[in-house]
Order: structure tokens, then C-alpha cells, then sequence
């Protein structure tokens, strides 16, 4: 039933009217603020009013506010406390077709890529070395006089991706 703005069901024509209907909810409730009578205001989507939704209705919509405020709040002996609506599960969304591997089982699958030869899967099932471990590897094979072209490679990668982020920043900063 559309409400009209001069007169509404409950008497309430203006602005100060709804402050009143507010005042008097808090208190009755026993609240410090508006934000306390949002558990006693039902959804029809369920659980309670959001305080967001109350802020907004209390702007464009205030009649409607202040009817739902008398209903549940004021014109009730003893005002409920609404439950909240219910949630989706966290982790709800997790992937169940992802496989996940032991740490046993991904150093074996390293292995095998290794002896086959494989070098995108080796390079994809091996842990992420930092600039500076890399180095002190790459300076270590060096003084043992072993060339590891992985390693060297490894080095490269890194020393690029440093490079081009620092250059992305330069620019982000330079606009």
C-alpha cells in the first residue's frame, strides 16, 4: 500500500516526527543509538535490517521506517531480537577438482622432470629462490667450477622481473 506523505497509517507527517519514533525505539529498547534498533527490524530477505539499510531508509524512506519502527518496536510489549541471516560457510567456495601434493610427492615429480628433461616443469614444480639465495648458488657453483645453466638461468628470470617491476613503478610515479 503506497503511503502518502502528509498523513500516514501511524500519524507521522515530518521529519521530526521520525527523530521522535527513533528516540523513543532506543529507548525502549535500552540502545545508545539508532544502530541498536536494526536486530529488532526484520528483512523480507530474513534476518535484520542492516544499519546501512536503516541510514538509507531513514533519508528516502522515513514513513516507512517509522511504521516498521512503531510495528516491531514501540506497539510491542517486549521487542524481539531478530536472528541474523544466515551465511554461506567459509571455504564454501574452495575447488574441489584441485589437486593438491605432499611435499614428498612434488619433489618426486620434480625428479621426474628432471631426468626426463622437462624444463617448463621443472622450472614450474620448483620452489621460488630469492635474489639473494640465487646468487650466493650461482657464486658457490662458480667456485667449485660447476656451470649450472638452471641456476643461471633461475638468476636471470629474477634479475628481469626485479627490472621490469622497478620500471613499472617508475612510471606509475612519473605520470
Amino acid at each position: 500500500m503506497p503511503y502518502k506523505a502528509e498523513e500516514t497509517i501511524s500519524g507521522l507527517k515530518s521529519l521530526e516526527d521520525i527523530e521522535d519514533v527513533i528516540a523513543k525505539a532506543i529507548k525502549k529498547v535500552g540502545g545508545d543509538n539508532e544502530n541498536d534498533l536494526c536486530k529488532y527490524l526484520p528483512m523480507s530477505t530474513g534476518g535484520y535490517m542492516h544499519h546501512f539499510t536503516l541510514r538509507k531508509m531513514k533519508l528516502k524512506q522515513p514513513i516507512e521506517l517509522g511504521t516498521l519502527i512503531e510495528k516491531f518496536i514501540i506497539a510491542s510489549s517486549k521487542p524481539t531480537v531478530i536472528s541474523p541471516k544466515q551465511r554461506a560457510a567459509r571455504g564454501s567456495r574452495k575447488r574441489k577438482d584441485q589437486i593438491t601434493f605432499t611435499k614428498t610427492q612434488l619433489d618426486r615429480l620434480l625428479t621426474m622432470a628432471k631426468i626426463s628433461g622437462d624444463k617448463e616443469m621443472v622450472s614450474v614444480l620448483s620452489p621460488k629462490k630469492s635474489l639473494t639465495n640465487c646468487k650466493k648458488e650461482l657464486i658457490q657453483s662458480i667456485r667449485q667450477g660447476v656451470v649450472d645453466q638452471v641456476l643461471w638461468n633461475t638468476y636471470a628470470e629474477i634479475v628481469q622481473a626485479q627490472n621490469n617491476a622497478e620500471s613499472a613503478l617508475e612510471q606509475l610515479f612519473n605520470r
